[in-house]
């Protein structure tokens, strides 16, 4: 399969000559500790007929390096340094991501220097003039609970190697890079300053979308929250729709470019009866359109629920020109309020009296501390990022895939998108439990 023809190779930095700390705490007669070998592989394409397929062609079948501590290790935790940066936007989990780190780091590794950039990239710039903070255990003590980052976050690019001359100021050994697709593509460019440089800095990304729309990394940290916040909104949008004649609830969710977060919420509280994803172009006019798909609804059951991702209708905007924000991402138009007004004005001209209410809980989400599920992966994904940078390696992301844990190549993913298959057993399923399909009728 072409989409999975990429290098999986994860570069290294030198021979890992030092034994692991985890080996040298085990005691006699104690059960010696679980490492990994770098031949054990996970297999990235799990489908039977293409694992067969290659076999018959004598393909080389493709694999990740999995995750997880080495019999030895690169650097020497006594005299090394390591950084934390959290950038882009907030998600639930970063203060358990950054808590992971330093525990793993601080305890387990012996590392007693750790320091935390405030504001992203931004604190690599002097004339940002940010602090830089100390971590250990007791700064990142209850942490999770706070939600945000304690680090705090910003976006827009800054010089890379402005980035590279304070990494070696500072002398650091690891950089934990935690961000989305911006952040993956900074990190990439990053690590390729420091191999030009002939520098020894570990670049590992911890991959962060609410989204999950990272390429090669099927479930990302701070989702299942979301996904469990934006299942209230659908309650409370569907209360209110339920509560008036001719009653419409609307909620915008994330997804500037996939609908995986408006897809997996509207099956986990099956109230919404569309769900408009950026995968799948809108049509608001004529028999089959969106509009008198909703009149045809309302008509018939007396009210509406409506879930749309905020990335979704941008073929509605396509004569407008196009901005960008400061990371270089085009900005989107507001599909959610672009909405709101077009269902009013179609209703009114029907005369039929709505009662529409608009629900945006995307910034209560982003902000909020993790729940439960996503705190405990966040410890995985920390604890893992660390595994890998003290055994040398870099320019990789810590990524679950196929239920392991692997070092996926910056260079593999970063720049790339994962998009929900609309012809998929996902959005077939939300299709089945709202029954839109029903209401784009003749």
């Amino acid at each position: 399969m072409k989409e999975f023809e990429f290098n999986t190779d994860i570069p290294t930095l030198g021979e890992a000559k030092i034994i692991s700390p985890l080996k040298r705490r085990i005691k006699p007669g104690e059960r010696e500790k679980l490492f990994v070998s770098d031949k054990e592989r996970i297999i990235v394409d799990v489908q039977l007929d293409r694992l067969e397929e290659n076999h018959r062609t004598k393909k080389k079948v493709v694999s990740f390096d999995q995750a997880g501590p080495r019999e030895k290790i690169y650097f020497d935790p006594s005299k090394l340094k390591c950084a934390i940066a959290t950038c882009g936007g907030l998600c639930p989990g970063l203060n358990d991501i950054i808590r992971s780190i330093v525990l793993e780091l601080f305890h387990i590794y012996n590392v007693k220097t750790i320091y935390g950039i405030k504001h992203g990239l931004q604190g690599f710039i002097p004339e940002f003039e940010h602090d830089v903070v100390d971590l250990n255990p007791d700064s990142v003590s209850g942490i999770p609970n706070t939600g945000g980052s304690m680090l705090g976050s910003s976006r827009g690019t800054q010089d890379i190697g402005t980035i590279v001359d304070c990494l070696e100021r500072m002398n650091i050994g690891i950089l934990f890079m935690v961000g989305g697709d911006g952040t993956l593509m900074a990190s990439k460019r990053i690590a390729e300053e420091i191999e030009k440089r002939n520098l020894k800095i570990s670049i590992i990304g911890i991959p962060k979308t609410i989204d999950n729309d990272i390429y090669l990394v099927s479930r990302s940290f701070g989702f299942d929250t979301a996904v469990d916040v934006a299942t209230l909104a659908i309650k409370g949008a569907h209360n209110e729709a339920e509560a008036y004649p001719y009653g419409i609830g609307m909620i915008k969710l994330m997804g500037r470019h996939s609908g995986f977060l408006a897809a997996t919420a509207a099956l986990a509280q099956q109230d919404a009866n569309f769900v408009l994803i950026p995968e799948v172009d809108i049509f608001l006019y004529g028999k089959n359109g969106f509009l008198q798909a909703l009149e045809n609804r309302v008509l018939h059951r007396k009210h509406a629920v409506i879930i749309v991702a905020e990335g979704a209708g941008q073929n509605l905007f396509e004569d407008q020109e196009k901005q960008f924000d400061p990371s270089g991402n085009v900005v989107l138009m507001d599909i959610g309020l672009f909405l709101k007004d077009k269902i009013s004005q179609w209703f009114k001209a029907k005369d039929i009296p709505i009662s529409l209410k608009y629900i945006d809980p995307s910034y209560i989400i982003r902000s909020l501390p993790a729940n439960a599920n996503d705190s405990v992966f966040c410890g995985f994904l920390g604890r893992e990022a660390v595994h890998a940078g003290m055994a040398g390696k870099t320019k990789l992301l810590v990524s679950f895939w196929n239920n392991h844990y692997v070092h996926v190549p910056m260079d593999a993913s970063a720049g790339k998108r994962k998009h929900l298959d609309p012809n998929g057993r996902l959005w077939q399923s939300v299709l089945e439990a709202t029954g839109q399909d029903a209401y784009f009728t003749e």
